[in-house]
């Protein structure tokens, strides 16, 4: 995890959370917590780099639109990742 970007990283929450998303609606969650627009060069070459690392698996929901999903190793990634960050934030304070 420790090579992607922040917005890389925000992607691999975002399809965490939800359930078989498709890119829009990956879009929209982004748009909602950057409070501006995503523009689609931005979003699906970095959707294709997190399912080139092998973090993401791309489904295709029609012959227009594709469900992404995480790897077992994006579930290990996000899980070492939260843990390493566990160790320097105490959210609880």
């Amino acid at each position: 995890m420790y090579d992607l970007t922040g917005f890389q990283r925000d992607l691999l929450y975002v399809i965490a959370g939800l359930d078989e998303p498709h890119g829009l609606a990956i879009k929209d969650e982004l748009e909602e917590y950057y409070e501006s627009e995503i523009h689609h060069g931005r979003l699906y070459p970095n959707l294709d780099t997190l399912v080139d690392k092998g973090l993401v698996e791309k489904g295709e929901v029609d012959q227009r639109t594709n469900s992404y999903t995480l790897t077992r190793r994006g579930r290990r990634e996000i899980a070492a990742r939260r843990s390493w960050e566990s160790e320097y934030i105490d959210v609880d304070t």
